[in-house]
């Protein structure tokens, strides 16, 4: 079995933290008894995709580069593992004849999107709601090392981060859920369950490992000190919590790629994130999910958004050991010095299952970025699969 996950653990919080692990037990039991008050366990008769749907499509990231490197041909196989807004699916239908796309996406938002482009495309595109630890009995009919090409587009989509009532965006005001996959499992955390629950020790963990955030003890006390008063359940109260947290000036000192200014609560926001969508396990199974599916020759492509991402992905396709995925992820400081690798994971030249198609990480365009600033932070890696 490649697919560690399941959608009742996380291991990873369990390996990196004890007093998380507990902490999150703890949580998942006060959820099961009924005892939690936030947007996870009141707002599951809501249905985002019904709003959703009359967004605008986002501009798909690094499209010209993506396409370049999984050099699809006619007839071939592609699975898009992110399916999102589809404007990486649609561009190549409209580039290759005869190509067949399995759209994958755990929101149901995405997955009505894909069902429409599937009736505007007969037989072409083939949805597939569920996560990538789901994808082993997703694909169950597809037969192993017979897809031709993927594409994993990693983080959160521009439809979630545009809907307010999704929770995702700091600078808009709504529930603060952020679980991508909507209300498909209603008895599991959403961010609100995590900021009114755990205790400021596994807050302070959990917004060091997954927002890399240097002030994390004094944001986690901040956090603990505004629930008693009020619980924390919309997210801009909980922008104004850990903005209050620090003197005025600093609130919007941290710069972004463009320069410019970046609220103090951003890296507070993508830890949270991270941890309620378990979004660094689930990237390593769509890794592990690709090198499964595809045929010896085929094309990898995966485009990640922050440095974790981007960091566990390179480690994968150089084969080493990602069993312990917090040595990978929690001490950047001292990658330097790790050396352990998969005994036969390795080989002269680089990883025996991948092939690097260009040797440095792929970075968008200045003009790219003027045109989509979401994607300034984008990073692609390529690879052949042996």
């Amino acid at each position: 079995m490649i697919f560690h996950m399941t959608v009742h653990s996380n291991t990873m919080i369990r390996t990196t933290n004890l007093t998380v692990w507990r902490a999150w037990r703890s949580l998942m039991s006060s959820l099961h008894s009924g005892a939690s008050s936030g947007p996870g366990s009141l707002n599951t008769s809501e249905e985002p995709s019904a709003v959703s749907t009359e967004k605008p499509p986002h501009t798909p990231v690094m499209l010209k580069e993506v396409l370049h490197y999984l050099d699809i041909q006619p007839a071939q196989v592609v699975l898009d593992m992110t399916f999102g807004g589809g404007g990486h699916t649609k561009a190549i239908l409209n580039a290759v004849p005869e190509v067949t796309v399995l759209a994958l996406d755990r929101d149901p938002t995405a997955i009505s999107l894909a069902q429409q482009l599937a009736k505007e495309h007969s037989g072409r595109v083939k949805p597939l709601l569920g996560r990538f630890s789901e994808l082993e009995s997703l694909l169950s009919s597809v037969k192993p090392a017979s897809v031709d090409a993927v594409l994993l587009d990693a983080g959160c989509s521009s439809m979630q981060m545009d809907l307010a009532e999704r929770g995702f965006a700091l600078s808009k005001d709504g529930p603060l859920d952020m679980r991508m996959d909507g209300d498909r499992y209603p008895d599991m955390p959403c961010a609100a369950d995590v900021v009114n629950t755990l205790d400021q020790q596994a807050l302070a963990s959990i917004l060091t490992a997954y927002g890399e955030e240097r002030h994390a003890r004094k944001i986690a006390s901040a956090i603990v000190e505004a629930r008693r008063v009020n619980p924390i359940t919309r997210t801009q109260q909980l922008a104004s919590v850990v903005a209050g947290s620090f003197p005025a000036a600093v609130v919007y000192a941290r710069k972004d790629r463009l320069r410019r200014p970046a609220h103090v609560a951003t890296k507070t926001f993508q830890a949270l994130r991270i941890l309620v969508n378990d979004e660094l396990n689930e990237l390593h199974a769509g890794l592990c999910a690709a090198r499964t599916v595809l045929k010896p020759g085929g094309r990898l492509c995966v485009v990640t958004f922050h440095s974790l991402e981007d960091r566990l992905v390179k480690r994968f396709l150089q084969g080493e050991d990602l069993s312990n995925l917090d040595r990978y992820h929690f001490s950047p400081r001292k990658q330097g010095t790790r050396k352990e690798k998969v005994s036969e994971g390795k080989r002269e030249g680089g990883s025996v299952h991948w092939l690097p198609l260009r040797r440095k990480v792929i970075t968008p365009e200045k003009d790219d970025v003027r045109d989509n600033p979401r994607g300034r932070s984008a990073k692609l890696r390529a690879a052949l699969r042996r």
